[in-house]
């Protein structure tokens, strides 16, 4: 969840980032990775969500010393292109972006978007004014770190080398485009800097390009987020409403670059789709992932996930990694991860990660898959209950350095 702790909260949570720390120790010391068979199951700091504060990975980069279970697949990914370097603004842009039929400009509200000036308000008045309707934003703007919310029926539109960026801010909590509890929300193109150069701050990570929050039916289509001081997106659920998860989000081409977190945290979710995202150079503060599953509690959801084609490179803590040790408790659970196609063959940290599930005689089942993958450390799994969710990587390529 996001930083609204209690001091009672905050003294749980550093409880079990020192629980978690001793966890970490002994797999440093014991080396205590192992390579799953293709089919089959295995053995924080900060107030704000339980994967603040850790670094899961070994000294020695952890999976280069693992060996494959199986003979990798002669078969190469379709997605195995080399990953993009760095984005600017124009290319994630679709010609659709310069088609301004039926929209209103956000300069119309009085955004000046020259590079300068401090549109955030002027910007926040045309999200709310431009509900039902297509906003247009063009030119460079720039916003504090108060952020802008996003409205039930917002459709977000950015022309061809539009952006956000933030001005020079001392802040380690801050979301650039906040979507809580609302629904139909459609973010076209949207180019988001964290300008984590500009930040004076000396620590934490909650700095997050998109945080969506019991978000319902919401399309980003061709996000970039680059250097954001903790996630590139960040998705949870209701922090207002018990019980009510993401649901139904679809995210198209995002790339994130020079996050110091995540390039994407999913803490719950029901029913989100990830197609050919990017996630690249993850580095500053762990776990340092390209995606990282990690859920609070026991009130968090993972179904119906899907990954199609992910390319994560050069992120140190790794490029998928899952840690479901705050999942199990009163209320079962079923898993349902999906991940095809991913390519991995630059990250210190390894490839994907399976780690921290103990049951304690509490439920949790379903799948954990990953499909077709190219990488170049084989799956970690980590401290794994064998009675968990099924985890089943097929046909691996793993390529030798």
């Amino acid at each position: 969840m996001l930083p609204n702790n209690t001091q009672a909260d905050n003294q749980v949570d550093n409880t079990r980032i020192a629980t978690r720390r001793k966890l970490l120790t002994s797999l440093i010391a014991g080396s205590g990775a192992f390579v799953l068979a293709a089919c089959g199951g295995g053995s924080d700091g900060g107030v704000a969500d339980s994967v603040a504060d850790r670094w899961r990975r070994r000294n020695n980069g952890g999976a280069s010393t693992a060996t494959p279970a199986s003979s990798a697949s002669s078969a190469t990914p379709a997605s195995a292109a080399t990953p993009a370097s760095a984005a600017t603004p124009a290319s994630s842009t679709s010609a659709a972006s310069d088609n301004t039929a039926g929209t209103i400009a956000a300069s119309s509200f009085g955004v000046k978007a020259d590079g300068k000036t401090n549109d955030r308000a002027a910007l926040q008045a045309a999200i709310d004014g431009s509900v039902g309707q297509i906003l247009l934003i063009s030119g460079q703007v720039r916003i504090d770190t108060t952020g802008l919310k996003l409205r039930t029926n917002s459709h977000i539109r950015f022309a061809s080398g539009a952006s956000i960026k933030l001005l020079p801010h001392n802040a380690d909590i801050y979301q650039m485009m906040l979507i809580e509890d609302v629904s139909n929300v459609t973010v076209e193109n949207a180019y988001l800097d964290g300008s984590k150069e500009l930040n004076s701050a000396s620590g934490g990570e909650h700095g997050m390009g998109f945080s969506i929050l019991g978000g319902q039916n919401v399309t980003l289509t061709a996000p970039t987020t680059i250097n954001t001081w903790g996630d590139g997106i960040y998705i949870n659920d209701s922090q207002s409403k018990k019980n009510t998860p993401t649901y139904n989000l679809r995210v198209d081409n995002h790339k994130a670059d020079g996050c110091r977190r995540q390039g994407v945290s999913i803490i719950s979710g029901d029913t989100i789709v990830f197609n050919t995202p990017t996630w690249q150079n993850i580095t500053g503060t762990a776990p340092a992932c390209g995606l990282d599953f990690e859920p609070n509690d026991n009130s968090a959801v993972f179904k119906n996930i899907t990954i199609n084609s992910p390319t994560t490179a050069n992120c140190k803590g790794g490029g998928i990694n899952v840690w479901f040790g705050s999942l199990p408790g009163p209320v079962s659970k079923t898993v349902s991860i999906a991940i095809t196609n991913h390519v991995d063959t630059t990250s210190p940290g390894g490839s994907f990660a399976v780690q921290g599930l103990s049951l304690d005689g509490y439920v949790v089942n379903g799948t954990i898959s990953s499909s077709n993958p190219k990488w170049k450390y084989p799956l970690i799994v980590e401290q794994w209950d064998k009675s968990g969710p099924t985890i089943n990587v097929t046909n691996p390529t793993i390529v030798k350095s």
